[in-house]
């Protein structure tokens, strides 16, 4: 009969268990599916034989343990990244950018397998308040982690994924609601275009009369050419779209790219209303004497829009042209209202893509075909399409309730 083997305490130790009483470890030597020999250190016998059980546990479920001791994240993101060939390039470069800034270089290094849910949050938590960063901001580099995870999950490295319903909880921390993109009022869509009559803002009127006149993507707006404009036929033809984002290099320094639109249903033609035709022949006017746009990417050229260095414009510059044009105009109508006694005409500051979202809530509230609505705007998804419908339709049920009530029937 074999001897037992035990340890100082007297305890009996099982097969494959040993304990090194020079270095006052217990150590666990097993046969790895490979064939490879392995070894697991612990400093008691209970925690030994936990990281037994786990072993064995991954082994029965597959699990490449070997995988899961040594992947960092940072080693797994790079393998999902090889595997996402069909990334636009615009996307994968700010997938790399979100990784790298905010992720590699600390919370990547950490071994994938000893992630757990509370360590995500927490390091989203962290990012929060080193950086400012909002809820959207916090869900953009979920996206990459996210998937990230997932594919571990896949690869059988962890069995569940870390990140899951990570970002509920934090939008449930945050204080407030969370910030939701609305279209302007007809009336504030009105004084802001009224104000670019300004001479300090009159150069930007063109731009922005064909931002809230055709619902354009700001990309596709910055992409457009002059040989895309058909005045016989009234219409727009939206072909391209560019971006300004970082190089995917080591110093990510932001470049224009053109690409083709966002979705394959982002090339459309868009019929012209009279405001944005007498805009683009502006254009055209202004730049006889300012100059055209030099720019030329891909080999394409003839810009309708530039910068005043003849350069293509890019979505920061045009929002910092909006805050500053919103900020004047509040200030200038405050003192008006005030002088005049009356309630102030105040324009929230919004974004670029608002421009888009009010011309779709006009559309919607003066066109019952959601598919037209739809293909004009260049939704891939109607439902994207449905929703700012039912918003409109949520609010002219109001005014018609509110319109009733004053009619004093009842």
């Amino acid at each position: 009969m074999a001897r037992l083997r035990r340890d100082t305490k007297g305890r009996v130790l099982q097969k494959g268990e040993t304990y090194l009483k020079d270095r006052q470890l217990y150590l666990f030597t097993y046969i790895a599916p490979n064939g490879d020999r392995r070894y697991v250190y612990s400093k008691s016998l209970e925690e030994l034989r936990e990281k037994k059980r786990r072993i064995e546990f991954d082994r029965l479920d597959g699990l490449d343990y070997a995988a899961y001791a040594k992947s960092t994240i940072n080693y797994v993101f790079d393998r999902y990244m090889e595997k996402k060939t069909e990334l636009r390039n615009s996307t994968r470069t700010n997938y790399m950018y979100t990784y790298n800034r905010y992720v590699r270089n600390g919370f990547g290094k950490r071994k994938i397998a000893d992630v757990r849910y509370s360590d995500v949050y927490l390091f989203y938590k962290s990012l929060m308040e080193e950086y400012s960063l909002s809820a959207s901001s916090i869900n953009m580099i979920n996206c990459v982690l996210a998937p990230t995870f997932q594919m571990a999950v896949r690869d059988q490295i962890i069995r569940n994924n870390p990140a899951d319903d990570v970002m509920s909880e934090i939008r449930k921390k945050m204080e407030g609601d969370p910030e939701i993109r609305h279209a302007l009022t007809l009336e504030e869509e009105r004084a802001f275009l009224k104000f670019l009559d300004e001479p300090a803002n009159v150069r930007w009127k063109p731009l922005f009369t064909v931002m809230f006149g055709t619902g354009m993507r700001v990309g596709e707006v910055i992409a457009l050419r002059w040989v895309d404009l058909n005045y016989w036929k009234n219409e727009i033809r939206v072909k391209h779209s560019i971006t300004y984002c970082p190089r995917h290099d080591k110093d990510f320094k932001c470049e224009h790219r053109i690409t083709a639109p966002k979705t394959e249903a982002g090339i459309r033609t868009i019929p012209m209303l009279d405001a944005v035709r007498d805009a683009f022949k502006e254009e055209w006017e202004i730049q006889k004497t300012k100059g055209a746009c030099t720019a030329e990417l891909d080999g394409i050229s003839g810009f309708v829009f530039c910068n005043r260095f003849g350069g293509l414009l890019n979505l920061r510059s045009i929002n910092r042209v909006i805050k500053r044009i919103v900020s004047d105009y509040n200030a200038r109508e405050e003192v008006s209202a005030a002088r005049e006694r009356r309630r102030p005409i105040l324009i929230p500051v919004f974004s670029c893509h608002v421009t888009r979202h009010t011309f779709c809530t006009r559309l919607c509230e003066n066109e019952t075909n959601i598919k037209v609505i739809q293909t004009i705007m260049g939704h891939k998804n109607v439902q994207t399409t449905l929703d700012i419908y039912a918003e409109v339709t949520e609010r002219k049920k109001q005014e018609v309730f509110r319109e009733l009530n004053n009619q004093d029937v009842l």
